[in-house]
């Protein structure tokens, strides 16, 4: 087996960025999720679930180690890191409730505009990341601005035989992995606790139970009048947390990981 793609996505919600190699951090691929934006004024966190229209906002790490903003008919803006002086904004993401950087009243005037509503930008440094979902991993994981784990892992044959359900091709970004392996058999990574990619070992910790943003085609942003791929998932892979599709991980220790490495499974 091999790791034949990798993403990552800086912003969120935002738009996935293609990668051929990646180092590896405390919080997962290094750059991912660590920025979000959130309601002006209640603090919650935005995504494509409610704003489609998230799926088409480019927000890319820049040279300067910032976040690039972009989207169609605005023109692209450069969002520095915050710095300790920042002032900090209470946010809410699912369940946690965390106070972290904001990056500022240009970058809101940017993302309220695109958005359309008030809102703001944030960012979070490593010592201010939540800890993962209680009761799987170990006690000190930690998770940037992600639904709950580091890093999402999905099998390439997997995609294909949902795809092969549904009817027609399906884009891998709508199911947002971060690592994707080839030479697997459909679903084989269910049954996965530890594998190894590189010199990196990961603890599978948690399947990921999929929602109406699987709908989304990530090239327009439009919802799937048939609500595919979700009706199909939800026929063949519903379990008591809902349609699961792919496997959460948690990298132990830093390193570097590259297209085409070798993938084992360790137990």
């Amino acid at each position: 087996m091999r790791l034949s793609a990798l993403y990552r996505y800086p912003l969120k919600s935002g738009k996935g960025e293609t990668l051929q190699q990646i180092s590896l951090d405390k919080l997962g691929l290094e750059g991912d999720r660590r920025w979000m934006l959130v309601d002006e004024a209640s603090g919650r966190f935005l995504t494509q679930r409610a704003v489609g229209r998230m799926s088409q906002l480019s927000a890319l790490w820049n040279a300067q180690g910032g976040l690039t903003l972009n989207a169609p008919g605005f023109l692209p803006l450069d969002v520095a890191v915050p710095d300790g002086e920042a002032a900090l904004r209470g946010v809410t993401i699912w369940q946690d409730t965390l106070r972290v950087p904001d990056a500022g009243d240009e970058a809101a005037a940017w993302v309220s505009e695109f958005i359309g509503k008030a809102t703001r930008l944030v960012q979070v440094p490593p010592e201010r990341a939540r800890t993962t979902a209680a009761g799987y991993g170990k006690d000190d994981d930690q998770v940037a601005f992600a639904d709950g784990f580091p890093l999402l892992l999905i099998g390439q044959a997997s995609l294909d035989d949902l795809a092969g359900r549904v009817g027609r091709p399906l884009e891998m970004l709508r199911f947002r992995p971060n690592l994707v392996v080839e030479g697997s058999e459909a679903f084989a990574e269910d049954s996965w606790k530890r594998v190894r990619i590189g010199d990196v070992e990961f603890r599978v910790v948690k399947s990921c139970a999929r929602c109406i943003l699987t709908t989304i085609d990530p090239r327009t942003g439009e919802r799937s009048a048939d609500r595919e791929p979700l009706a199909t998932l939800q026929k063949y892979r519903t379990r008591e947390d809902g349609a699961m599709f792919g496997q959460n991980l948690v990298n132990d220790g830093n390193g570097q990981l590259q297209v085409g490495m070798p993938v084992t499974v360790l137990e």
